[in-house]
């Protein structure tokens, strides 16, 4: 078979074809295209299905682009274009700003530990959180400057 694609109609459905499905039903039946019962039985032909096929008739009469089974959606705070197509930054300053936050939770934490140690050892134990935080610093400082992921323009 190498070389060779199934059709749809026997090739096998994954659990995000199938939860893709579901979501574009659920869409349906919040427009209004189905009713509750109708709905209702196409998920759980949905849920139960084990080939592509069988999804793509459960939403063949719905509209949307492309085949009918619904495609991936983009995830959340990944890469995006712009209008004017240019990258856009992969995670919101809002994103960046949480991930400060855990960073810094954590060193507040990990410092802690450290302060601990050094007083039950009796004396100033090398300061070991600095690795973790750190690197994990480094990067998150990184991803922040150049949020595309490209890097700087002269590492090319």
């Amino acid at each position: 078979m190498e070389g060779r694609r199934l059709p749809l109609h026997r090739m096998r459905a994954s659990d995000a074809e199938r939860d893709r499905t579901v979501d574009h039903l659920t869409d349906a039946f919040v427009e209004g295209r189905l009713g509750f019962d109708e709905y209702d039985r196409r998920v759980g032909l949905a849920l139960s299905s084990v080939l592509v096929g069988e999804l793509w008739s459960l939403t063949a009469d719905l509209p949307r682009g492309g085949d009918g089974v619904p495609g991936p959606r983009p995830a959340p705070d990944r890469e995006r274009r712009s209008p004017t197509g240019e990258l856009a930054p992969s995670v919101s300053a809002y994103g960046w700003g949480d991930e400060w936050r855990w960073w810094t939770g954590v060193a507040v934490i990990l410092t802690g530990v450290w302060a601990v140690v050094s007083v039950m050892v009796g004396e100033l134990v090398p300061y070991w959180p600095l690795v973790p935080l750190g690197i994990w610093g480094a990067v998150l400082l990184a991803a922040t400057i150049w949020p595309s992921g490209e890097g700087p323009r002269g590492s090319r």
